[in-house]
């Protein structure tokens, strides 16, 4: 597990500097230019999924900490859904959804980590799925202080824009637990 370890401190890490040091995030997007730290931040980010994902994936067949019951699969089934959802209304500009949450991808991570927790018990999904609970709770207060000092709002336009990201969110979701799951992680969320 230490790849995996060393994968989510690098990952989270990366993706927690505007929550610990906002001051010196500003300064390397000053000095560097946002395109460059962009460059920089996505290549240190992805070194860091990259050890997750083998990390995680060199953990099977190590024993569970504990046995969930099988109807918490469903349960996870239910809750990835909206996490979709609140994952794709991130990136269609002017929903009701942005609107009434202020950080929908940071939510659904939220979701999604928490519904895992609930059906998987092995060290390793313990490990990834607790972290990503917690470094999206702080990251969520953290973003909506911001949002509430810089008197950031998200306005809402047309219905049909929630609409697309509800479509596009469950279309996502079908695929995903369908085929993509089993695809890229190797376990099917339904076979």
């Amino acid at each position: 597990m230490t790849l995996l370890i060393f994968g989510l401190l690098i990952f989270l890490g990366t993706h927690s500097v505007r929550i610990f040091a906002d001051d010196w995030r500003a300064a390397r997007v000053q000095a560097m230019g946002l395109n460059a730290w962009k460059g920089v931040y996505s290549l240190i980010s992805l070194l860091g999924f990259v050890l997750i994902v083998v990390g995680f994936g060199e953990s099977r067949g190590m024993p569970e900490l504990w046995t969930p019951p099988f109807w918490t699969r469903h349960i996870t089934a239910l809750l990835v859904l909206p996490a979709f959802v609140l994952l794709v209304a991130a990136y269609v500009p002017g929903t009701h959804i942005k609107a009434a949450v202020g950080h929908p991808m940071v939510a659904g991570v939220k979701l999604w980590a928490f519904a895992h927790l609930l059906s998987d018990g092995r060290p390793a999904a313990v490990l990834l799925f607790g972290a990503f609970l917690a470094w999206a709770i702080v990251d969520y207060v953290s973003a909506r202080r911001r949002d509430r000092v810089a008197g950031t709002r998200y306005p809402a336009g047309s219905w049909w824009r929630d609409v697309v990201a509800v479509a596009v969110g469950i279309v996502a979701y079908a695929w995903f637990a369908m085929w993509g799951h089993a695809w890229l992680i190797g376990v099917a969320p339904f076979g």
